[in-house]
């Protein structure tokens, strides 16, 4: 496999896929009531206990919240990882947990930090530091590599790879000028889980190059299987040097609105990064990380949401079947579906499918390759793709199946 190389940097590969979304379907009528399946958004029901505890917790609203967090949110973040995970020794809750406005902002705003700490040796030669990614990936990862001057190079993740990134096709050059490497498990979108064999492989190579491995973990409660998802902090037997976990309230708990995460690992890098976060970074109010402690101390509403995510995935395995390369993921909560049969009159396969989704079955659905960027040779891994996000009650979600089916099976007559 040819070494990964940097992405152009396009106008179009920088706008959010919801944009380019917009702009694709923008003046078509939909073909029956609408109905969405492009954003990632959990609609299972909120817990019980989010009212009460942040009405009692109101007065925190008149006070400035500290750039770390609570002492409470950041002890009841570390319990819970430890309890999540087999870690070799407990966390340090005041050096080695931090409170994020949720995970997409610490995943943006962590590659300006480690672009600072990022050695002379790196740069003796002239180069620019570079960012890896997996492709398709989550649109912050590029985002924050740019706004830190380093270049954003993807890395294929394909059906052959286990649609993981092939990490013994990496050049040691290029790893040599890498600043962090970013990893998704379970991934978005194909819901692949990383063994902790592939996270510890991936933490030795940035540790032997001098990079972060940063491990957005934010999918971790939503898995398929009986298997629970390994985690990054597991693999480091203890020894958290260059590695670095972020998770929120979002998936795990419903709670997309509650802007509530945190990462946890490496003590130096976390000490550059509050620094940073007390000039430049969003906090989060102190009644919203009293929700968050709630919510990370119960693991009954995890249990019966994640319940409800394989009830839909059963009704996906019955109704599309095998068909459009359909498998059941490991974790996560969205579909991965191949429309190569689609792709003509300039459109990918993604795009034709996602425009005739609309107009015939009123759904919307995002194309892969607005997910991802073209290297220089001009392929993408995921453009004949379509990423579909089960994230309604199960009544829903088995109308948008039946929707899709009908709208991408008229093409196969």
């Amino acid at each position: 496999m040819p070494a990964p190389v940097p992405a152009p940097a396009s106008v179009e590969d920088r706008r959010s896929p919801f944009i380019r979304l917009a702009e694709l379907l923008a003046g078509l009528e939909p073909g029956r009531a609408p109905l969405s399946a492009a954003v990632g958004e959990p609609q299972h029901a909120m817990p019980d206990f989010v009212g009460p505890v942040l009405a009692g917790n109101l007065a925190g609203f008149g006070r400035y919240p500290r750039a770390e967090g609570t002492p409470t949110f950041r002890a009841a973040a570390a319990r819970w990882l430890e309890r999540r995970y087999a870690l070799a020794r407990p966390l340090d809750a005041d050096r080695e947990v931090l409170a994020l406005n949720g995970s997409r902002e610490g995943l943006f705003s962590a590659a300006i930090v480690a672009r600072r700490l990022v050695t002379e040796r790196k740069l003796a030669k002239g180069q620019r530091p570079a960012m890896l990614l997996p492709n398709p990936f989550y649109a912050a990862y590029a985002a924050g590599a740019e706004a830190a001057g380093c270049d954003a190079v993807v890395l294929p993740t394909t059906q052959a790879s286990g649609w993981l990134p092939d990490l013994d096709a990496l050049d040691p050059a290029l790893l040599d000028r890498t600043v962090a490497i970013y990893i998704a498990s379970p991934a978005n979108p194909q819901g692949a889980i990383a063994s902790a064999d592939y996270l510890g492989r991936a933490l030795e190579l940035a540790r032997r190059h001098g990079a972060f491995l940063f491990s957005d973990e934010c999918y971790s409660e939503i898995y398929l299987g009986a298997e629970k998802p390994p985690g990054i902090l597991e693999v480091a037997n203890g020894e958290f040097s260059r590695a670095i976990t972020f998770n929120s309230l979002s998936k795990r708990s419903s709670l997309p609105g509650l802007r509530c995460g945190f990462c946890a690992g490496d003590a130096a890098f976390l000490k550059e990064f509050l620094a940073f976060r007390w000039v430049a970074a969003p906090q989060v109010p102190e009644p919203l990380q009293a929700v968050a402690v709630a919510a990370l101390e119960d693991e009954a509403h995890v249990v019966h949401s994640r319940d409800l995510y394989r009830a839909k995935f059963d009704l996906a395995d019955a109704i599309i079947g095998t068909r459009f390369g359909y498998s059941r993921p490991g974790g996560g909560f969205f579909l991965w579906l191949d429309v190569s049969h689609l792709k003509g009159e300039g459109r990918t396969g993604g795009e034709a499918a996602a425009l005739k989704l609309w107009r015939e079955q009123g759904l919307r659905t995002v194309p892969g390759g607005y997910l991802a960027r073209r290297d220089l040779s001009g392929a993408t891994p995921a453009e004949d793709w379509l990423r579909v996000a089960l994230v309604h009650d199960l009544p829903t979600s088995e109308a948008v199946l039946k929707r899709l089916v009908a709208g991408l099976d008229t093409a196969l007559d």
